[in-house]
This record gives structure tokens, C-alpha cells and sequence, in this order.
């Protein structure tokens, strides 16, 4: 029995190509981009899933709010993961990780490489994430100072071999560190929340230790089994504010409780974040790799939904406006004794088997198309992804759910057919007015038109964040990185730099206005901090050439001057802090660097200058307090330079650079390619969101194509009755098309409300964004009406320049 449904199936197939043809290709598309979508959504699921002990570890997160500023940050104390351990017995494990110098150059042959793969970590940092090991013991790799373990793509970088135990690496670090290779470990995989090919011993770096507010570690707690977490976590952490935080923050700011502290409108709290969240549900700046979004994967699981969703209706509604021509042989099936359960297994076969070929060809869309795929969302998902064990039965499965949701409603539709009716002629098959078609076809739209509408806002808010003045001028800006390796030479690089013709402005700085490290830190308008007059502030060192080489804008006061020898103790402000300060002119006023009880002094610093505030963070923040200091700094190099001069510029500055420090690396990069790195994960959802509207389109234009040429077949005699009439081709046009983009109008009232919601609430991420302008919608609705429009007129005008003579014969 089975054998002959396969042959009916097959024949029909056969029978109506372009039907067929139709059916096929649009399945096959929304199941392609229903499995990238998937990949995609298992993969941002699959971070950190690789540790055997990933449940049961957290990492330290803090929350300050000081003076009006507030920051987000995955750090700690270094102290703060030692304590937990003697204190709670809940602790079994802890480990840090610090990275706070960014990058490493390591020697490689006669010269030196930037890696930015590094960080420094403790012993137990391998009881904790499961990396295994492909030479040596990670479990006492790191327990002694100059050790380092490397990755075995490192390995094979500097050592050719990943049996490199032993072999030395020589870095940069206090006058040219060496550190002994103690392991070889295997890649990190990518669905890790950090990336590291090297290692180093945390007793080498070199640090203030013991500071209690001081938070620049990353600390991860591994909890025993049986812990209550939530429990665990308020009485720990409320401990360690009260036994710890609070007399260090008395000693320093006088602050006696906590209580005291946020009646002020301060706050400093610390939680525990799930490591298996924090790819997802961070977001906080300075994580050791740029997270995802959990609202994007919520997103794109919904798109892939509607997609398939889409696909399954153009199958239904094609199937059964098609079911007139199969009217006749359900009839004979019926009066000679077939059952409607036989009936119903026959077209859920039918839809099965087209089911199963259009996953076939979707899958190879998506072998095709995933290297592009993975360039735009910025993934490194590899083929084999697709043949997992999971993976692989979700396949399997796939063509029988997807055969079983779109051919449930055409095969009890079918063979509900009476047989009377349909042998005597009299069964009346619904239009385009057909409720159930019409309902499925304005859903297709209105998931299209979402889809178009929040593809147009994001990139209009790209395109406003890139447009937008960010206070600084972002473009022609070369950046020469580690430039503290030409030692005393820096000043003189600079100066030689700026005598080279299309060279504008230079200046030597620690400091950017895009992600370059930060520097956050405590101050006071008196010499006795309290909670009332304290504040937090970001701190940068830059020279006297630093405002007018970035292109800022001094609104009151003067800049750095080499004729002022006091400007060492001088200050200048950006607006926002000048306007926290509530002085009406705070030029020539003075505050103080938080109290240092070892000196029993704080440090008094004059205002000189206010600079129009600038974009330092991404625009989803507001901006910050800022100060900016004229120290002694020399970890950047910036230029501006002339467009047509950007070339040679940067071939002077390579050679002068070798002359100066030919073993040191010469690195080289943009601001305003470094700005737009801020907003990278936007743009990846944009194009991503792009690709999949278009498809999406295509997918309900394939339906309607086959629907607008169906109707037309159906309407043959009316439209050659019309015609011997008198009636024009465009009329009969407008009449073929007009129920169709009924339906399209339909949509777009429903979608527009839904689309209007969801990208507002998309929007609240940015602190400066766009207003969503009516014209939008306007647009989406043309846009997808223009699409519809054309996609019917062709079988419409196909049907009304036909012969009416044939038409009428055709009955």
C-alpha cells in the first residue's frame, strides 16, 4: 500500500511541474533558512556548554553607582575570590583572570608579534573550565611564577610542534620576561566566552595587591554540589560588603554603613552571574570576548518560526486551490470503497515525500550558502555542525513535521469531498476569497512587512549613530599601536611624524574615545572624601597636542600649554562632569584624588578647561564624567592626516618606526574603523535581518505567483466571457488583482502596530536613537505592495491578453 502512495505521489509530481517546481522551491527555501537559523540559535545556546563543571560555576559581577556615575562591571577585587574560599565552605574552587594590559608582544625568530590572545590566570584556573591538555599537567602548570600554557595553534606558531613543554617564550613584560612552557592545551573552542592562546602565571603580574575597592579581576566562583545559590549568594555577598568592603571604604571616604552610602543615591552591589549566561545575559562592557544577545536569539528563533510557517502555508494554500483538479479522482476513489483515513495517508504521503526532497535541496542551500552565512552573522559554525547526533535527528525529523503540518489541512480537506457532489459536477471550490487561504495569506505579509519595517529602523540607527557628530573628529585618524616600545624615542617618532607632509596633528596618549582601555576612579571636591561630595570619573593621560589632534571642541578655559609649568596639577573636564560639580564657572576651581591614608594626603587638581562632551562609550550609553590629565603616556600613537596623503603617511611612519625599534612590531589601524567595531553586533543583526526579509518576500511571492496563476486558470471562462463583452485588459487586470492586495493591506494594518512595538522596544537599548517616522511604514507598505503587485500581474495580464475563444473552449 505504502509502495503505491509513493507512486501516486511521485506521479502527480510529474503530472504538474510547475506546481510542483513551486511548492518545492518554496519549501526547500524557508527550510534552508530554517536550519542556518537553527545553527545559529544552537550555537549562541552552546556557549560554555563545553565545561564539565559549568553549572556549578559563577562569576563576580559588581554594580557601582558613585556621584551620579554608574558602571557595569565583571570585575572584582583581587582579594574577592581568595575570601570567598577561607569564608564560605560552599566555595570549592576559585580562579582569576586578569587582562588588563590588553595584549603581549612575544618574540617570535628576531622580532616580536602583538598577540591579543593573552591573559594571566591562577593555578586552579583548569580545575575550573574543562581544556584538555595535549602535553603536560595543567593542574600545576601555572603554580609557579614565569609559566605560561599555550594553545596548540600557538604552539605550532612559534614552536612548529605541539610538543613545546619546556621552550621559552619571550615577551615584552618588565624588560623582556621569559616564561617556561609548562602545557600544551588543545584550542579553545569557539563557543567559549574568552579566547586565549596564552596563559601566563598569575604571580607575574604586576599589581597593587590587597585592594578591596579596586576591582580589575575577573573572578569565577566553583560552587559544591547541593548548593542553595540564591541563599548562598545574599549571605555571602552581604558578608563580604560588611566584613570587608566597609571598613577599607571608611578608612578612605568615612563611610560607616551601607545604609549611609546609598541614602545618597550611591549603590555598590555585587552578584553572582551564571558562567553559562554570560555570553547571553551580561552585556556589560569589558566581558573577555564581545557577547551575544538573548533578545536577538528570541528574535531570530521567531523569524525562523515564521519562515518555515510561511513555507507551510504556500504548500497548504497552493494545495488546496488546487484541489479541484483532484476533486474527480477522491470522488472514484470513495464510491469504489476507499476509506477517508486511506485518503488522508495518501496526501500526508504526497506532502511527506515533497517534504523530504525539499529538505534534501534545502540542506544543500545551506552547505552553499553557510561560509556567507558565517561572514555575515560573524560565526565560524563549520559543516559538520549539521551531522551532530542532535543535530542530525532534528533533520531527520524535520521533513516528517514539516510534511505533517503542511499537508494535515489540503489532506482532510480532500478527502472530505462528497462524492455525489463532486461526480455530478456540482462541488463549489472556494477563490481568492477563500477565508482559510485569505487568513494564511495575510499572515505571510504580515511577518514579511515586520520583517522590512525592523530591517529599515536598523539601519537608520546605524546609519545615526554613524552619521552623528560624536564630539571628536573619528575619520583620517591613524592609530600606531604600542607605542611605549620605542621607549624614550616616542616623543621624537611624533615629532618627526608631524613634520612629514599630509600630516595635520599628533599626539601620544593611553587614551580614545573608542574601546582602548579605561581608567575609572575615585575623587572628591575636598581633601576629606565623604559620600556627598565623592565621585567617580574616568581618568586619562594625554599631552598637550590631544584636544586639537582629535578635533575637539574646548567650550570654556584654555588648553594644556607647555608655557604653564603648573599643568601637571591641572585639569580639563568634559561638560557632564563640569555640570555635576555645580559650579557656575568652574574654571580655576580645584578637587582632589581620593585620599591615600598610606601618604595622608589627597591630591589637589586646578580646572583649566571644559571640553564639549564627546562620545567615549557606545551610544547606548549616556555619556560619562571625564577628565583628562597631562601625564606622561605613551601606549597610542594617533595622527590626523590628509585622505590623499594617508598612504605615504603610514609607509613613513613603518620606516621610522623600524629605524627606531626594528624588533618591535609596527601595527597600524583607524579610529573610525575602531567606532565602528563598537557597533558590530548591530550590524550583523541588521544584515542578518536583511537577508531573511528578502527571503521571506520571496518565499510568500512564490505563493502568491502560484495562487494569482491558479485563480486565473480557475476564472478562464469568466475572463473570456468579459472579454467577448468589451472588457478592456486593464480592467480585467485590476479585477484579478484587487482581492490580492486587499489582502496585502490587510496585512499591513495588522503589522504595522506589531512592528512599531517591537522596534521601539529595540530602540530603548540606545541612550541616542532615532524616532520611528511614519514614512517607514509607508515605505514597508509600498515596498511589499509594489512586490505583490507585480508578482500577480503577471499571470493576471498573462490571462487577460489570452485568446477568448480559447478560454471559452477550455470548459
Amino acid at each position: 500500500m505504502f509502495k503505491n502512495y509513493l507512486k501516486i505521489a511521485f506521479r502527480n509530481l510529474a503530472k504538474n511541474k510547475a506546481f510542483s517546481a513551486i511548492n518545492i522551491a518554496g519549501l526547500a527555501i524557508g527550510i534552508g533558512c530554517f536550519v542556518l537559523i537553527a545553527l545559529y540559535v544552537t550555537d549562541e545556546l552552546s556557549f560554555d556548554r563545553f565545561n564539565e563543571k559549568g553549572e556549578r560555576t559563577f562569576r563576580i559581577s559588581t554594580d557601582i553607582k558613585f556621584g551620579g556615575a554608574e558602571t557595569r562591571y565583571p570585575f572584582t577585587s583581587d582579594m574577592m575570590g581568595q575570601i570567598f574560599k577561607k569564608d564560605f565552605p560552599e566555595v570549592e574552587d576559585y580562579t582569576r583572570i586578569y587582562t588588563s594590559n590588553g595584549s603581549k608582544l612575544i618574540k617570535k625568530d628576531n622580532g616580536f608579534i602583538n598577540e591579543e590572545k593573552v591573559g594571566h590566570a591562577d593555578s586552579t584556573f583548569f580545575n575550573i573550565f574543562t581544556l584538555p591538555a595535549i602535553a603536560g599537567d595543567t593542574k600545576t602548570a601555572l603554580d609557579a611564577p614565569n609559566t605560561v600554557v599555550i594553545t596548540e595553534t600557538a604552539a605550532n606558531k612559534y614552536f612548529g610542534t605541539t610538543d613545546a613543554i619546556g621552550e621559552i617564550v619571550e615577551t615584552n613584560d618588565n624588560d623582556k620576561t621569559l616564561y617556561k612552557v609548562t602545557a600544551v592545551i588543545k584550542d579553545i573552542p569557539s563557543n567559549a566566552h574568552f579566547n586565549f592562546d596564552f596563559i601566563f602565571s598569575m604571580k607575574n603580574v604586576n599589581y597593587g595587591w590587597g585592594q578591596i575597592i579596586s576591582h580589575n579581576f575577573h573572578t569565577y566562583l566553583l560552587l559544591k554540589p547541593g548548593t542553595d545559590v540564591k541563599a548562598f549568594e545574599k549571605r555571602s555577598l552581604d558578608q563580604y560588603v560588611n566584613k570587608y568592603v566597609l571598613p577599607e571604604a571608611n578608612q578612605v571616604m568615612g563611610i560607616s554603613s551601607m545604609e549611609e552610602f546609598e541614602s545618597s543615591g550611591n549603590k555598590l552591589a555585587y552578584s553572582l552571574t551564571p558562567m553559562l549566561d554570560i555570553h547571553l545575559y551580561s552585556g556589560r562592557p569589558f566581558e573577555l570576548r564581545a557577547g551575544g544577545n538573548i533578545q536577538y536569539v528570541y528574535i531570530f528563533s521567531l523569524v525562523a518560526v515564521f519562515i518555515l510557517l510561511i513555507a507551510c502555508i504556500n504548500f497548504m494554500n497552493l494545495t488546496t486551490a488546487r484541489s479541484a483538479n483532484r476533486a474527480k479522482e477522491v470522488g472514484i476513489r470513495k464510491v469504489l470503497g476507499t476509506d477517508k483515513k486511506d485518503l488522508i495517508t495518501q496526501f500526508l504521503s504526497e506532502s511527506t515525500v515533497m517534504a523530504i526532497i525539499s529538505t534534501l535541496l534545502g540542506i544543500g542551500m545551506v552547505l552553499l550558502a553557510l561560509p556567507l552565512f558565517n561572514s555575515v552573522a560573524g560565526k565560524s559554525m563549520q559543516i559538520s555542525n549539521l551531522f551532530t547526533p542532535v543535530f542530525g535527528l532534528f533533520l531527520l525529523a524535520l521533513p516528517f513535521v514539516v510534511g505533517l503540518m503542511a499537508g494535515s489541512y489540503p489532506a482532510f480537506f480532500l478527502s472530505s469531498f462528497k462524492p455525489i457532489l463532486v461526480l455530478k459536477g456540482k462541488l463549489k471550490m472556494g477563490g481568492a476569497n477563500s477565508g482559510l487561504r485569505s487568513t494564511l495569506v495575510v499572515f505571510q505579509f504580515v511577518t514579511s512587512i515586520v520583517l522590512i519595517i525592523g530591517t529599515i529602523v536598523i539601519y537608520r540607527q546605524l546609519n545615526y549613530i554613524q552619521s552623528k557628530n560624536p564630539g571628536y573628529t573619528k575619520e583620517q585618524v591613524l592609530i600606531i599601536n604600542d607605542a611605549y616600545t620605542l621607549g624614550r624615542n616616542a616623543e621624537t617618532f611624533k615629532q618627526e611624524m608631524l613634520q612629514q607632509p599630509g600630516v595635520v596633528n599628533g599626539t601620544l596618549s593611553g587614551y580614545l574615545p573608542t574601546p582602548s582601555g579605561r581608567s575609572d576612579n575615585l575623587f572628591s571636591t575636598t581633601p576629606q572624601p565623604d559620600v556627598k561630595n565623592g565621585f567617580s570619573m574616568q581618568e586619562w593621560s594625554v599631552d598637550h597636542d590631544y584636544i586639537h589632534a582629535l578635533g575637539m571642541e574646548l567650550v570654556s578655559g584654555r588648553n594644556f600649554s607647555k608655557d604653564h609649568g603648573t599643568d601637571s596639577s591641572a585639569v580639563i573636564l568634559n561638560e557632564t562632569t563640569a555640570k555635576s560639580l555645580g559650579y557656575d564657572d568652574p574654571i580655576g576651581k580645584s578637587f582632589y584624588s581620593m585620599y591615600n591614608p598610606e601618604t595622608n594626603e589627597a591630591r589637589k587638581y586646578t580646572i583649566i578647561g571644559v571640553v564639549k562632551d564627546f562620545h567615549f562609550e557606545s551610544m547606548k550609553r549616556d555619556i560619562g564624567k571625564l577628565g583628562l590629565f597631562l601625564r606622561r603616556s605613551t601606549g597610542l600613537a594617533s595622527f590626523r592626516v590628509d585622505a590623499a596623503n594617508a598612504p605615504r603617511v603610514i609607509q613613513a611612519a613603518e620606516q621610522k618606526w623600524k629605524a627606531m625599534s626594528p624588533q618591535m612590531p609596527f601595527n597600524y589601524r583607524f579610529l573610525d574603523a575602531d567606532f565602528n567595531r563598537v557597533y558590530d553586533a548591530e550590524q550583523r543583526v541588521g544584515r542578518i535581518a536583511l537577508s531573511f526579509a528578502v527571503l521571506a518576500i520571496l518565499i510568500a511571492c512564490l505563493g502568491l505567483f502560484g495562487l494569482a496563476a491558479y485563480i486565473a486558470e480557475q476564472r478562464t471562462k469568466e475572463i473570456g466571457i468579459r472579454k467577448v463583452l468589451g472588457a478592456s485588459a486593464t480592467s480585467l487586470v485590476a479585477m484579478l488583482s484587487k482581492d490580492f492586495l486587499k489582502l496585502v493591506l490587510i496585512s499591513s494594518v495588522i503589522a504595522f502596530p506589531l512592528a512599531w512595538w517591537s522596534m521601539r522596544t529595540w530602540l530603548q537599548d540606545f541612550a541616542y536613537r532615532i524616532d520611528i517616522g511614519w514614512w517607514v511604514f509607508v515605505a514597508a507598505g509600498v515596498i511589499v505592495i509594489l512586490i505583490a503587485l507585480i508578482t500577480i500581474s503577471f499571470q493576471a495580464i498573462k490571462a487577460a491578453l489570452a485568446n477568448p475563444v480559447v478560454a471559452l473552449r477550455s470548459e
